[in-house]
């Protein structure tokens, strides 16, 4: 009975003791050897040995493999380029345990990043940018992808066509700081990847100064505040000193028909002002209404005659303005009787 009972606690309890089957992920890496891996969940307690075959070849057992702790985590197994579209078979050794996996590679290659990026200014006076890549793959079986940034700001990325190893900027501006990483996959068209490649190193163009763009230097910001300061205190000097204020803005006088009004204000010399004043004498000449003599006073006369009322005789100074108004007389001027009586004569 005792061996009985013995076999059966073993078999309730084997199950707890059992070692858990451990997650193999593979890729492969430039299209030139193929990495394993089994500590996704945690580094294994014991050490594995591993084996590997692709499909209707013979089985390897590692050539080289990765460790943690002083314990196995992975394996890199040669390959070639062809060889992802192959199955992949491993197998995990520990003892009497052995745990198998199958893996599809195609979709699991990952190329490693372009190199020897460079950048031109070209003659059409925008930004170009070359590189190239080191896999196996064709060229026409790679595309690219590329993030570029200015002064450190926020990363824009452009996809780029298979086959292609360049990318422009058009119009750089010469005051920005343009920064540049590529990557590159292997192309749909000959069985696309689900894997970019590790973003390429850094390439520089432009001004050395990586602060924002926008910034303002520090003698900027002094001149603005040197300038605001002199400009409140112009104000301040224009409102306590009236005196100030109008020779900087001038008065404008206001229409006046006085002579003197105007002279003050273009400030005339005593020498100019004297050439204004009028020095001459102008005779004023009176003119009267023709007077007619009627039948009646000119003895049966039949011609009628005119008298000249004009008397020039008279001398008026012009610098005495109230003389130019002399009163005329009324619609009829008494003629002088000795006229009168050479007429009717």
């Amino acid at each position: 009975m005792k061996p009985t009972r013995l076999l059966l606690l073993l078999c309730l309890i084997g199950p707890v003791f059992a070692v858990e089957a451990p997650d193999v992920d593979c890729l492969v890496i430039n299209l030139k050897y193929v990495s394993c891996t089994w500590n996704k969940k945690e580094t294994p307690k014991v050490n594995y040995t591993f084996y590997s075959s692709f499909f209707n070849k013979e089985k390897k057992s590692c050539p080289q493999y990765l460790t943690e702790n002083n314990m196995n985590i992975g394996c890199i197994q040669p390959c070639e380029s062809g060889d992802r579209f192959l199955t992949f078979n491993t197998m995990l050794v520990h003892g009497n345990d052995s745990f198998k996996e199958t893996h599809g590679l195609k979709n699991r290659v990952k190329l490693n990043p372009p190199t020897n990026l460079t950048v031109l200014n070209g003659s059409d006076f925008n930004l170009w940018f070359y590189w190239n890549h080191t896999s196996p793959a064709r060229l026409h079986c790679v595309e690219s992808e590329v993030r570029f940034r200015t002064n450190n700001n926020k990363w824009e990325f452009s996809k780029v066509s298979a086959g292609i190893q360049k990318y422009c900027i058009n119009s750089p501006s010469g005051s920005s700081r343009y920064e540049l990483q590529v990557r590159n996959r292997i192309d749909e068209s000959c069985g696309s990847s689900d894997f970019w490649s590790d973003w390429s190193e850094p390439v520089f163009w432009g001004s050395n100064n990586s602060t924002d763009s926008d910034s303002v230097p520090g003698w900027m910001t002094l001149l603005y505040v040197v300038g605001a300061i002199t400009l409140m205190l112009l104000v301040v000097m224009l409102l306590q000193r009236e005196r100030l204020k109008i020779i900087l803005i001038p008065a404008v006088p206001k229409p006046s028909p006085i002579l003197h009004d105007i002279e003050d204000w273009f400030q005339l010399s005593r020498g100019l002002k004297e050439n204004f004043k009028a020095s001459y004498n102008e005779q004023v000449c009176p003119v009267r209404e023709y007077n007619y003599i009627s039948q009646s006073d000119s003895m049966n006369s039949t011609s009628s005659v005119s008298t000249d009322q004009t008397d020039c005789s008279v001398s008026i100074d012009v610098n005495d303005p109230e003389d130019l108004y002399v009163p005329l007389s009324s619609s009829s001027s008494q003629v002088p009787s000795e006229e009168v009586q050479q007429v009717s004569d």
